[in-house]
């Protein structure tokens, strides 16, 4: 008889040849083999050797918590520098490492909540609102086992949601016809990305590939779901952007085709991470799920009270610490790499890393810098499957070592390591799979987080740590690895007939690891007010497409190799109209990342989130609030002498950054100006000469909170000199040229930059506009509101410049005080508009409609 294992593990070979009482330096021959707990199978590029089939268990430190004693939720550390550690972790494992690892083709479990969405919509069997069976040919029945069930308001401490229902049950069919499905068709109160986690019963006949199909705002994603692991609790497949409102366009359908005879299960589907509901001293949080602890998440997910309070409810601090670890341990039970723990999950979780920021800062302005920290030496000498506790020591080396190489040799400082300690933390105690805490920098030392504040920083060691797990990982198992590549640069849109467009871009190289190189690419479409399709993998750097009339085209693209998939690039539009006879390029030159803005001088110290909060990859849950004390002298002090120490009123805000999406808001707009086509380019491609200007009849420069700010890691600049040369040429040469930012004026210093200013843009700079609490623009016939604060709808314009025209322009708009927003002029050889914050803050689409068209008409009617 043939048996299919999930494992080879020929441990009586492995031992044979290591001494058992300190274990084995690797995995030998324990390999997970068989399906994975969950697989995208919409993805187009195939992962070969990178991560894929591999489960990790990552999280970001602490959590808010319940303090029994002190009789309130706490943080862990105080917040200083406008952040704690709870928080500011957080900023580095969601939007750069998870995802990294995920790309790579890695499965990864986190205890803590990971999606920053405050709705969560539950859509259940046994309340059965939205949601819907159809039984052909096989017929949805009960389970033997419970499942779970909502009810209406908090949960107490200790009780669990996965035993107080049902679940449902159908025969898998091979046959693609006559299928039985569940359809989950929440009702979504705003647009927004939601995480999905589906939920089911794992039975001596469950399937190995579940398949379920995830749709958002009209497209389609299909995810086979090992169900022979991991039934009852919550299985993340992705994060989505769905519409608000309820519609079959954005919901999550589940059917019983199998490749294989078995049985196909299904419970409650949850959409984004909600509001905390565990109640502890007759008291909730009062925050979202993403900032509570995981002691909290983890009863929500259905783990034993043994895992979730190993303090029996008296305890919720410690209990945070190590359930993270028993979660971990509880979920890999079973499997190959923890075989002799029989009541757990048979999840192939063979890795877990806590990342932290530990406390700590130095009186003489220097770094705290980085710490490793392993646990070889207490209780037993070996983990899971017989492996040394040692090779958790390699791990907590490899990653101090790696990040210090990385960092300087991207940003050129002599970062400081720690070393590793070996000693007795929980963290790197109870897991029974190798295991590291990373203590990343120290977020109470200045010099610390004035680099790790910038998205840069945090982008540079979140690639380290990926790199040091692919690359251990590999050893671990005797493979060969490929580091995934960075994101494409260069991304261009150009006409190649009257219906026909070219993508092109250019590869980047990673000079530090050979083995980054792209072999092909991923090219993302949304049409119209669809979503992203899953994407088109292509062998060369570009990419034809001939576009339908009327609907504006969306383009973003990914490199790809054996190891996985990068970042995207900037998103990049299209229009075409038919009957048009000219074409408007829109030029993106909106790339700064930063953290707020820095002050640092010999008697202070700290972030102005006040005058510049920065700007972030995306939004971002990471701040506190204010800070208050700047005062250098009341370094070390505690509470509101300490240097550092400020507010909470940002805590739980969902902060809006730079989503290098900005050109679809210009090319919606122009689709009402008029009968134009429209094409888009990033600014490199026109600094490199790579875009003949020339071709267009307008230009809209999109430069939104570009400048160089002096203190951020890579330098940003709204107009380089190379960029001032295409311009100048364009503009010399019978060109139209529309431009909006917020530094336009002020980021031009010296007499030849402002002479550029006046001679092109035809305007001077008068002074930066602080009044960013009165938001109100004025001209051009109407009254609007601009973003110019903190908030979570769209990056601000913080105190933009207020400028002055020039020769023969013309004030068109004003900020509330009086001071001149916009400039227009119109002369003999070319024009220009110039606003003095971006287009695509006006909060009003109709007004950015309106505004747009009046620019349209002034700048190409003659």
């Amino acid at each position: 008889m043939k048996i299919k294992l999930l494992c080879t593990a020929l441990l009586a070979m492995s031992f044979a040849t290591t001494n058992a009482q300190t274990g084995k330096a690797s995995w030998g021959r324990t390999n997970y083999e068989d399906a994975p707990w969950v697989k995208n199978v919409s993805r187009p590029n195939e992962i070969t050797d990178g991560l894929q089939n591999r489960h990790l268990s990552v999280w970001s430190s602490h959590g808010r918590y319940y303090d029994a004693k002190k009789g309130g939720w706490r943080w862990q550390r105080p917040i200083l520098f406008g952040t704690t550690e709870d928080l500011y972790t957080q900023t580095i494992v969601l939007p750069y490492l998870i995802p990294m690892l995920e790309n790579a083709g890695a499965i990864v479990y986190s205890p803590r909540e990971r999606n920053w969405q405050r709705n969560e919509i539950i859509v259940d069997n046994d309340n059965k609102v939205n949601y819907k069976e159809e039984s052909l040919k096989k017929k949805w029945s009960n389970t033997s086992e419970k499942g779970f069930a909502l009810h209406y308001g908090s949960y107490n401490d200790g009780e669990n949601p996965f035993i107080a229902g049902t679940a449902r049950q159908v025969k898998a069919r091979k046959r693609d016809s006559k299928l039985s499905s569940v359809v989950y068709q929440p009702t979504f109160p705003e647009t927004g990305r939601y995480a999905v986690y589906v939920s089911y019963q794992t039975q001596k006949k469950s399937v190995e590939a579940a398949e379920y199909i995830v749709f958002h705002q009209g497209q389609e994603t299909h995810f086979h779901v090992n169900q022979r692991m991991g039934g009852g609790t919550w299985v993340y497949l992705g994060t989505f952007e769905f519409d608000k409102g309820n519609s079959i366009n954005n919901s999550v359908v589940l059917t019983n085709h199998s490749s294989h005879r078995g049985i196909v299960t299904t419970d409650a589907v949850r959409f984004g991470g909600g509001m905390g509901n565990i109640v502890r001293g007759g008291t909730l949080s009062g925050l979202p799920r993403f900032l509570e602890g995981a002691r909290y998440s983890t009863q929500w997910a259905g783990a034993p009270w043994s895992v979730v309070s190993k303090s029996n409810g008296s305890n919720d601090y410690n209990d945070d610490i190590n359930c993270r670890s028993l979660m971990t341990n509880w979920l890999a039970g079973g499997s190959c790499y923890l075989p002799d723990k029989k009541d757990g999950k048979k999840v192939p979780i063979e890795l877990a890393l806590a990342v932290h920021s530990d406390a700590g800062y130095k009186a003489d302005n220097s770094f705290v810098g980085t710490l490793g920290i392993c646990t070889t030496q207490e209780g037993n000498k070996t983990l899971g499957d017989g492996l040394s506790r040692k090779v958790s020591k390699t791990l907590a080396e490899q990653l101090v070592s790696n990040v210090k190489r990385d960092i300087d040799n991207a940003f050129h400082v002599n970062w400081v390591t720690r070393s590793v300690w070996d000693r007795n933390y929980s963290e790197t105690r109870l897991p029974e799979v190798p295991s590291a805490i990373l203590e990343t920098l120290s977020h109470q030392n200045f010099p610390d987080i004035m680099l790790g504040q910038d998205p840069n920083f945090k982008f540079t060691l979140a690639r380290s740590v990926y790199k040091t797990i692919l690359k251990y990982e590999a050893n671990m198992h005797g493979k060969t690895y490929t580091v995934q590549p960075l994101a494409p640069s260069n991304f261009k849109i150009e006409y190649i007939s009257p219906k026909k467009i070219r993508l092109q871009w250019k590869p980047t190289f990673d000079a530090n690891e050979p083995t980054a190189t792209p072999t092909s690419y991923n090219v993302y479409v949304a049409m119209g007010t669809t979503g992203f399709d899953n994407g088109m993998n292509v062998r060369n750097p570009s990419f034809e497409i001939e576009l339908q009339p009327g609907l504006v085209y969306n383009f973003k693209v990914t490199a790809c190799n054996r190891g996985g998939e990068s970042f995207p690039t900037e998103t990049l539009s299209a229009l075409r109209n038919d009957g048009a006879s000219q074409t408007i390029l829109i030029v993106n030159a909106f790339h700064r990342l930063s953290s707020p803005a820095v002050v640092n001088t010999n008697a202070e110290q700290g972030f102005d989130l006040e005058a510049d909060p920065g700007l972030s990859y995306g939004p971002v849950a990471g701040w506190a609030g204010r800070q208050a004390n700047f005062n250098k002298a009341m370094i070390g002090k505690e509470g509101p002498n300490a240097l550092g120490y400020g507010g909470e009123e940002l805590v739980g805000k969902i902060i809006a950054g730079n989503d290098f999406n900005y050109v679809r808001e210009h090319a919606e707009a122009l689709r009402h100006a008029g009968r134009y086509n429209i094409v888009s380019c990033s600014s490199k491609a026109v600094e490199n000469g790579e875009i003949n200007l020339s071709k267009y009849a307008m230009v809209d420069l999109l430069l939104g909170n570009e400048k160089d700010d002096g203190h951020s890691l890579l330098y940003y600049k709204t107009f380089k000199p190379s960029l001032r040369q295409q311009l100048t040429k364009y503009l010399n040469g019978r060109g139209n040229l529309f431009v909006s930012g917020s530094y336009i004026a002020s980021d031009m210093q010296g007499t030849d930059e402002q002479d550029w200013l006046r001679n092109n843009l035809k305007i001077t700079f008068d002074s930066a506009n602080p009044d960013n609490y009165n938001s109100i623009v004025t001209g051009m016939g109407m009254s609007f509101d601009v973003y110019r604060t903190i908030n979570e709808q769209h990056y601000g314009a913080y105190t933009p410049d207020n400028i002055q025209p020039a020769d023969n322009a013309f004030s068109t708009l004003t900020y509330a005080d009086g001071h001149t927003a916009a400039v227009a002029y119109k002369g003999t050889n070319n024009s220009v508009f110039t606003l003095a914050f971006p287009f695509e803050c006006i909060k009003d689409a109709a007004t950015r409609n309106s505004i747009m068209k009046g620019i349209v008409n002034f700048l190409l009617k003659k």
